[in-house]
């Protein structure tokens, strides 16, 4: 992709600790910079409402706790990160550690487990570990995202169909799917016209007008088609209530020694996503825009965004893919279109709460089955398979262990191995790295 030559030349800063994009970006800021920063703001805005809320119910929380997640996110990412267009919020990479924790621990052990992956972020970007997160070995990061992308899909089976269980459907995969078998006579046709029409609009309406946020579009005219014809179809208010309207006072769950260290490995396995997931997103970013992100600037900002998340019993949150690359086609130019995206999504939730809770849950499962689709990156499916044998088994490996067992091994075992065939093949280049498309 060719340089954009509207940005000025920049040092990446990948040296310093923490000196946020935000302060560099303002010297010489004028008023159509600004309006192309608040139009992005308000496309990535509508982008992040119903994608906030359906991580959120995949995630076994309430789905205010998204949109929670996606200002805090939003703000302080923007406010401290080192990309200049970073957008930050809940993640669907996120969904399948959130569900584990909370199924094992509660609400409040996620709470407390995602503040300490907060405190681990910023010590990490204080140790200038920020570039070290990028020699994770590619097949590591594409096998476990894949994995992550196929629970995701299975997740939301049960939404798509409208099948019902009478009992909390289990974390782990295999159970999950014999659940799934044993309640397919519930299956409602209605739900699952409701969430194929939804699929069919998202991608119908990104292929023929991509600036448009056919996301929104299609979500809404799906639900309003539920709510006009009286559809026996779940909506996001049937199952949770109305969705709040406000923050809760900020505060932590009890903390105790015993609690700490109960929760340290799902602290670390949050720490290493958010991690892994905000310096994708930022190369991204770099790639479509170029510029050039300061790595340990946005782990420490990262871990800020986690920190005050969980003062507010918000979820993780890290850098978007998907939500930066909107922001960038829709004309974003600094961390202000961040900025602008939390404060549209705030007035959204102050606002239109009611109107949130309309929403169909097959519509967001939609959403949610796209997402899986496009982090499982079926176009490079053909040109992993040509690559070395030693990579594509340790893709394979890891993926296999993250459905099967869970993220703790994959990334354990998967980051042992690619360390050990590294060293392996010592003089011999790596291949370039791959930027996610997602």
């Amino acid at each position: 992709m060719t340089q954009n030559t509207n940005v000025p030349p920049e040092d990446d800063g990948r040296n310093h600790i923490f000196s946020p994009k935000l302060l560099t970006t303002l010297r010489g800021y004028n008023m159509p910079t600004f309006m192309a920063d608040l139009g992005a703001g308000l496309t990535v805005a509508m982008v992040a409402l119903p994608l906030a809320m359906a991580i959120a119910i995949a995630s076994g929380a309430n789905p205010g706790a998204g949109i929670i997640t996606a200002i805090i996110g939003g703000l302080v990412i923007s406010l401290l990160g080192g990309s200049r267009v970073q957008i930050g919020g809940p993640t669907g990479a996120f969904i399948v550690v959130v569900y584990s924790v909370i199924a094992e621990h509660g609400y409040d052990g996620l709470v407390l487990a995602t503040f300490m992956a907060g405190l681990i972020l910023i010590i990490a970007g204080v140790l200038r570990a920020g570039l070290l997160i990028r020699h994770v070995p590619e097949p590591v990061i594409n096998g476990f995202t894949i994995g992550i992308a196929v629970i995701i899909a299975t997740s939301q089976i049960a939404d798509f169909l409208g099948l019902s269980a009478d009992t909390k459907m289990p974390a782990d995969f295999l159970p999950k799917l014999e659940v799934l078998w044993q309640i397919r006579d519930t299956f409602s046709l209605q739900s699952a016209l409701v969430g194929l029409v939804t699929l069919v609009l998202i991608v119908a309406f990104r292929r023929a007008a991509p600036k448009l946020p056919g996301l929104v579009v299609a979500v809404a005219l799906t639900s309003g088609a539920v709510a006009i014809f009286g559809l026996d179809v779940e909506t996001i208010a049937g199952r949770f209530g109305a969705i709040q309207s406000h923050f809760p006072m900020p505060g932590l769950p009890t903390v105790s020694l015993d609690r700490i260290v109960e929760l340290l490995p799902s602290a670390l396995i949050i720490a290493f996503l958010a991690g892994i997931e905000s310096l994708l997103s930022a190369l991204v970013a770099d790639r479509m825009a170029g510029t050039a992100h300061r790595s340990n600037t946005e782990i420490v900002a990262q871990g800020a965004a986690n920190c005050v998340s969980a003062l507010f019993a918000g979820l993780p949150a890290t850098g978007a893919i998907a939500r930066t690359a909107t922001s960038i086609r829709a004309g974003a130019k600094t961390p202000v279109a961040g900025i602008a995206h939390a404060l549209f999504l705030l007035a959204f939730m102050v606002l239109a709460a009611p109107l949130a809770g309309l929403l169909a849950l097959p519509a967001l499962a939609a959403v949610l089955v796209l997402t899986a689709w496009n982090m499982a990156e079926p176009q490079h499916f053909a040109e992993r398979l040509k690559g070395r044998r030693s990579d594509m088994l340790l893709l394979l490996m890891t993926l296999a262990l993250t459905v099967l067992a869970d993220l703790t091994v994959a990334i354990g075992a998967g980051v042992t191995v690619g360390l050990l065939l590294r060293l392996r093949r010592r003089g011999t280049p790596e291949p370039d790295w791959h930027t996610p498309d997602r």
